[in-house]
């Protein structure tokens, strides 16, 4: 993401805030077809947000959110699946 951020800082700010939401609302339309097609729909809305949100606050802000919750199910999984090791070895 840091490349793009390089890549997109150094054009002028209308360019720039064009080339964001015409990339960012293609991925995010694409991700929502894929939810009800075959693709990986999630990945797509992940990366159409993430677009995004170098540009809306929004979607900064929905983009933090959902990192937050998969950090959250992350924690979960590894601690259920720690746990389900450790009473394997007693």
């Amino acid at each position: 993401m840091d490349k793009v951020k390089k890549l997109l800082s150094s054009l002028p700010h209308p360019v720039r805030w064009v080339l964001v939401m015409v990339f960012g609302f293609v991925l995010l339309l694409m991700g929502l077809v894929m939810m009800v097609t075959p693709g990986p729909g999630l990945l797509f809305i992940f990366f159409g947000l993430s677009i995004l949100a170098l540009e809306i606050k929004w979607a900064r802000e929905l983009n933090q959110q959902g990192m937050q919750g998969l950090e959250r199910l992350m924690n979960k999984l590894k601690s259920l699946f720690g746990k389900g090791r450790t009473n394997d070895k007693s």
